[in-house]
């Protein structure tokens, strides 16, 4: 029979073992009933104190009586203590085993998720998937290619003539230039006018001529 089951009176042929939620809430449930032992005993604790002290020398045999009480009641209290100790680590215990069951199952469940999505699938059939998907990319390239590739313009034409046509179009361009510039020598250059320039004074004849207003100017004065 199996730690549970003598715990909870399972086991045997044909029992059935309880589950660990079962168990736990078990535990849980003489957890409390054990704190509210406690409180109890604590409060009796704090009433035979009480009942000491008032005897104390006036009434030995009562206030050792309450002494005695007292000590039984720690004794029960720290055996209780013990007990809770043992069952909480007992709860959590069997909480993390719970939880590892738990973790476990849901592994498992998406172990066989996994197994039923490769269930029609090998490496093999990987390999000629991917092979697949590359063929129909490139075909899938060489119709975009063809696609916007002109029609009817480039192809039909050989580039050496079309080069050969573009020097003969530069060639006669220089040619219209330089028929241009020739044209502009036969242009008639103006002519020299005919009548002279007036001469310039000469120097000598215009000091003389100032000198003699001088001196007329001087006589006149005088």
């Amino acid at each position: 029979m199996s730690l549970f089951g003598k715990l909870f009176g399972g086991g045997g042929k044909g029992g059935k073992a309880p589950t660990p939620q079962e168990a736990i809430q078990k535990l849980r449930e003489t957890e409390e009933m054990l704190a509210k032992k406690q409180d109890f005993l604590e409060k009796k604790i704090g009433e035979e104190l009480v009942t000491a002290k008032k005897n104390g020398t006036k009434n030995k045999r009562a206030a050792l009586q309450a002494l005695k009480r007292k000590k039984r009641y720690e004794q029960q209290l720290g055996q209780i203590d013990g007990t809770l100790s043992t069952i909480e680590f007992q709860r959590e215990a069997l909480e993390n085993a719970n939880t590892n069951t738990e973790v476990l199952k849901n592994m498992g469940y998406a172990a066989k998720a996994m197994k039923a999505a490769h269930e029609n699938m090998d490496i093999d059939k990987v390999d000629d998937l991917m092979a697949d998907i590359t063929e129909q990319q490139e075909v899938a390239q060489e119709i975009s290619d063809v696609i916007s590739r002109p029609i009817g313009f480039g192809d039909e034409f050989d580039e050496d003539e079309l080069m050969a046509e573009l020097d003969e179009l530069e060639q006669e361009e220089l040619d219209k230039n330089l028929l241009e510039i020739q044209g502009t020598e036969d242009v008639p250059l103006p002519s020299v006018p005919s009548t002279s320039l007036p001469s310039r004074p000469d120097k000598k004849k215009v000091e003389e001529d100032e000198d003699d207003m001088a001196d007329l100017e001087a006589w006149a004065a005088n």
